[in-house]
């Protein structure tokens, strides 16, 4: 009875030039006025996304002890790069990583991106200063990195995924500029340990990731990142390095 009733409610309203009742998917995101002092109160699959990182936080990126606290050749290296791929280091920030990666890429490039206009500046700056041409400085938005489709082989985000203000978006938008076969790495402190004395939102666990990056594509197929998990390096002092693959089955 109530089910017919409905029906006769849709069909008056669309005969009369009315908008109808739509049944409508839960919203992607949540927006809190109550939340945590280091986030921005917008959760995502049950968690809080946290707050940017300033460029007025440049000087950490390059401070002196972080050879030593992150060990960036061994993230390098687990990214098995050819001389000719083309890199997208997304969150760049000052290039920490972007510099290092440059050097071993003879014939390919790196995409520095990222979505502060002042670190591009700083950028712009390093590039000069140490005169690598094979780095290419990309001002991004907070949903799409500006990338091309289909031309990267690897992207490398390091401490920037709990960060990304809509995830669903900008993973969308990433894994378009990846090539069939190339690969997503994400590096975020062990949210599973809490001896890892990082702030809990710039921290993620393993399970959380692979939940996003496997349910941020959406319903359908037709939205599907279509990136499939690979592994787990866990050779860094404090943080997971977590592999996905683009175009696997």
């Amino acid at each position: 009875m109530v089910r017919n009733l409905l029906l006769v409610l849709i069909v008056g309203l669309c005969w009369l030039g009315l908008p109808s009742v739509a049944y409508a998917d839960a919203p992607v995101y949540e927006q809190r006025t109550q939340h945590n002092s280091d986030g921005i109160g917008k959760i995502y699959m049950g968690r809080e996304i946290a707050h940017v990182m300033g460029y007025e936080g440049a000087g950490w990126l390059e401070r002196s002890g972080r050879d030593a606290e992150e060990q960036p050749q061994k993230v390098i290296a687990a990214l098995s790069l050819k001389p000719s791929d083309v890199v997208a280091d997304i969150g760049a920030g000052t290039g920490y990583f972007s510099f290092r990666i440059a050097s071993t890429l003879p014939q390919g490039k790196v995409y520095a991106v990222d979505v502060q206009p002042e670190m591009i500046e700083i950028l712009n700056a390093f590039k000069a200063e140490k005169q690598i041409s094979n780095v290419e400085p990309i001002l991004s938005s907070v949903t799409s990195p500006n990338l091309p489709e289909n031309s990267v082989d690897v992207v490398l985000m390091v401490d920037v995924y709990h960060e990304l203000e809509y995830p669903r978006e900008m993973m969308s938008a990433i894994a378009q500029s990846v090539k069939p076969g190339g690969r997503i790495v994400l590096v975020e402190y062990r949210g599973e340990n809490p001896f890892v004395m990082i702030k809990p939102l710039h921290k993620m666990t393993q399970k959380q990731v692979k939940k996003e990056l496997r349910l941020a594509q959406g319903a359908t197929p037709k939205e599907s990142l279509g990136l499939t998990y690979i592994e787990t390096i866990n050779s860094l002092p404090q943080q997971h390095v977590m592999i996905f693959q683009k175009g696997v089955v």
